[in-house]
């Protein structure tokens, strides 16, 4: 009996054994399982990073092209304020008011919201000949191309003789949070928005979907680094620049033209006829 029971606890103790053998065999599995599984989640998010940051960068800016295609009535790489926008260039000897502008800038906004109309009545009145120049210089900051898109836009609306109009509301429309930009689709519906209409707008729609003058934005942004300028924006009246707490007050900024012009000396100004 005692032989018999010795018997039965031996295969107990062996079928423990076996089962705790069986268990640490499972839990090792599990465990090497539970490795791979978080070695996959950690390689898949490390390449998400790598890759996904890739695939949403924009296209990258062209080499500057002096033969690149030129809005309408956009100065030339010669003159000296190259590649800017003269908004009433049929006025002569007067103080040049150059203003080079980012649509991305926060600030450029804000002069064109306190003093947008006051800058363009002073052009409407042949007071100064003022000339917007485009820059693209936020768009490295902010790893995208918005401002060389939309800078390319308003080239294709000043072909349509929208050239004030499709500024304004590009500021208009700027972004709350700096950096969003605008896509392709908003840039066509702000065509319409102005009024551009018609065979106009159909060669508007195939400029802007080609951008046509992407070419025009890298050069004047060129021109730009070479410029001094320390950002936008950066106003200069014959050359002499132009704080942007005057920029941006109507007041402030007659008087300074004012000033400027009864001391003045022959300036630059007819050289960007």
């Amino acid at each position: 009996m005692s032989k018999d029971r010795d018997n039965t606890r031996q295969k107990a103790a062996e079928a423990r054994a076996a089962a705790m053998s069986k268990e640490k065999r499972r839990e090792r599995t599990v465990r090497t399982i539970g490795a791979v599984a978080i070695a996959v989640v950690v390689i898949a998010i490390v390449a998400a990073a790598i890759i996904i940051p890739k695939l949403s960068q924009p296209d990258p800016a062209p080499a500057p092209d002096p033969a690149a295609a030129l809005p309408t009535g956009v100065l030339t790489s010669t003159d000296l304020y190259a590649y800017g926008k003269p908004i009433n260039p049929e006025a002569t000897n007067k103080p040049v008011l150059a203003i080079w502008e980012d649509f991305q800038c926060p600030a450029c906004a804000y002069v064109e919201k306190n003093n947008g109309t006051g800058i363009q009545k002073l052009a409407a009145e042949g007071k100064v000949k003022l000339i917007w120049r485009p820059t693209t210089f936020l768009d490295p900051t902010f790893k995208t191309d918005a401002s060389r898109r939309a800078t390319a836009a308003w080239g294709c609306a000043i072909d349509a003789n929208k050239t004030v109009e499709y500024h304004d509301w590009i500021y208009a429309n700027q972004p709350a949070k700096e950096g969003d930009g605008w896509t392709n689709d908003q840039l066509l519906q702000y065509g319409k928005d102005v009024g551009i209409t018609g065979d106009l707008y159909t060669t508007f729609e195939s400029c802007v979907t080609s951008q046509k003058y992407a070419g025009w934005a890298v050069n004047s942004t060129a021109a730009f680094d070479t410029s001094g300028a320390s950002g936008t924006p950066y106003a200069t009246l014959d050359g002499k620049p132009v704080d942007n707490a005057i920029l941006s007050d109507e007041a402030k900024l007659i008087a300074f033209i004012d000033a400027q012009s009864s001391s003045a000396t022959p300036s630059a100004s007819a050289s960007a006829s």
